[in-house]
């Protein structure tokens, strides 16, 4: 358990959905991403993706504010040399979060800049308050996103909207954010983190191996050409007829019709 990033899991008991595990930035007042909080998210997204029993997950800042942003006092004192070092350390942080096999939620409240958007930008869905603001301003420190915010950003939004607001460094308000696709769904601030929750109960439910699947074909695809990413969702589209929910999924429909298996997450 990190001292400033922390894993809580759900099992049921208490209301809190069992299979999901919710990491959970933890550096009051604002969760700034400085080097302790890099890589406590780096072992945090080793874990759950390690533990087979967590299905789905959730990153979460707290009812005030998930992230805005890296440490700025902490950059300051860096110089060319020493970033040249640890640039790759703060990206490939974020990156363990994108590479958790596992259905990814960020619950958004508050603000969500600069390092604070890269990291909601490695979840597959962002659940946003109506009234959180979101935004790279990098450029107004003289630099630029420096852990996917160029490149996650650009893939989610299209090239041009990602130069609007990387060039500007502009805040962008929860309904710009979810017209333009950077964010999935807008609710009030105090249903944020319930919603994240319900909607990774339902993955946690579903098929662990073909939702894997799913996102490493996704993903994949992305990274190269058609072709390509076809003959990685061929691979993967086979790789299931050897687990358990194959059977259990093909079975129940047609016995009883879809929607209706009970998957175990179970590779045989």
């Amino acid at each position: 358990m990190g001292e400033l990033v922390r894993i809580e899991y759900g099992d049921g008991s208490d209301g809190s959905p069992a299979g999901v595990a919710t990491i959970r930035l933890d550096r009051p007042p604002m969760n700034a991403l400085n080097t302790q909080v890099q890589e406590e998210l780096r072992a945090a997204a080793a874990e759950v993706t390690s533990d087979e029993s967590v299905r789905a997950v959730v990153i979460y800042g707290g009812e005030k504010v998930f992230a805005a942003g890296a440490d700025v006092k902490e950059f300051a004192e860096q110089s060319h040399a020493q970033m040249l070092r640890d640039a790759d350390r703060l990206s490939s942080s974020l990156s363990a979060l994108a590479a958790i096999r596992k259905p990814v939620i960020a619950a958004v409240t508050g603000y969500a800049l600069g390092g604070g958007c890269e990291v909601a930008l490695t979840a597959d869905f962002r659940v946003s308050a109506d009234n959180a603001r979101w935004g790279q301003p990098e450029i107004l420190l003289g630099i630029i996103p420096g852990a996917g915010g160029t490149q996650r950003l650009a893939r989610l939004v299209g090239p041009a909207k990602a130069k609007d607001l990387v060039f500007t460094g502009r805040f962008v308000d929860a309904e710009e954010a979810l017209s333009i696709g950077l964010v999935d769904v807008l609710v009030p601030a105090a249903e944020v983190y319930p919603t994240a929750l319900a909607m990774a109960a339902k993955f946690a439910a579903g098929p662990a191996f073909a939702l894997a699947a799913a996102k490493a074909a996704i993903d994949g695809g992305l990274d190269g050409d058609l072709a390509s990413g076809l003959r990685l969702e061929s691979h993967l589209f086979a790789s299931l007829f050897a687990t358990e929910d194959r059977t259990i999924g093909m079975a129940s429909f047609i016995e009883k019709g879809p929607g209706k298996a009970v998957f175990t997450g179970v590779n045989r």
